[in-house]
């Protein structure tokens, strides 16, 4: 399975598209999920998502990014519970109740992050970091950057993942036990962990900015980048579903 973030090539609709239109009909996606609080709508988006995970034969990442935030968001969802109460009451609790207008809100916390989680996912594993970079800077004349900045960021998820598992193998491999333990324990076992992989992180984010700088960083523009970004039909439509998808949340919103 390719890793994080790994640009996959291929030549599905969402591989052709222009990165800024990927951008924008992934962010607009993700608005969509945001304006609604009607499940079978979020369902529906979900169902999407898996469907354009499918058409770039990534199926496997995108349930593997949904477990992720899955895991996430039901911490939310347990504050979601235990803090609004609504509906018929099921459990009391000290401080008011839980009912089933919690477990409803709670649910569709966690299919909200879900669906809008996967289309930003699947514009970043399909798409080349220098493309989205130039794209942004040619087509929107954002500063490079800027965009370079926002771009970096997301590069460095994946290496500063992959040095916090090192040094938590590191650890394993000298006797200590992560997964012993309750919550608390676990906290005051990786706390420390946060002190080398700073170290590193620091470590690398200078040896990017020298590297950078020695290239010409600073002379870059809108015109040092030979390829052009053209935006074709499929673009326009595809932004245009995802404007629809806005709309017809807002409204789902408005009338329900």
């Amino acid at each position: 399975m390719s890793s994080f973030l790994e640009y996959v090539p291929g030549t599905s609709l969402l591989h052709r598209m222009n990165p800024v239109a990927k951008l924008a009909a992934a962010a607009l996606f993700a608005v969509a999920c945001f304006c609604s609080s009607n499940l079978v709508f979020l369902a529906v988006l979900l169902a999407v998502g898996f469907a354009l995970a499918a058409t770039c034969g990534m199926v496997g990442p995108a349930v593997g990014l949904a477990k992720a935030v899955f895991a996430f968001s039901l911490i939310l969802a347990v504050v979601q519970i235990l803090t609004t109460p609504s509906g018929a009451v099921l459990a009391e609790l000290p401080w008011g109740y839980i009912g089933t207008g919690s477990l409803l809100a709670a649910l569709t916390t966690v299919v909200r992050l879900m669906a809008a989680a996967i289309p930003l996912f699947l514009v970043f594993y399909v798409t080349k970091m220098n493309d989205i970079t130039n794209a942004v800077v040619k087509v929107l004349h954002v500063p490079y950057r800027y965009a370079f900045t926002f771009t970096s960021t997301i590069h460095f998820i994946p290496l500063f993942m992959n040095d916090m598992k090192g040094i938590m193998e590191a650890q394993t491999a000298r006797g200590v036990e992560f997964d012993a333990g309750g919550i608390v324990r676990k906290v005051r076992l990786m706390v420390p962990l946060c002190v080398p992989l700073l170290v590193s992180s620091v470590r690398k984010t200078n040896s990017a900015a020298i590297a950078a700088e020695v290239r010409g960083f600073n002379l870059r523009g809108v015109a040092s980048g030979y390829k052009e970004y053209p935006f074709a039909g499929y673009d326009v439509a595809v932004m245009a579903v995802a404007v629809a998808l806005v709309a017809c949340a807002v409204t789902l919103g408005i009338v329900l």
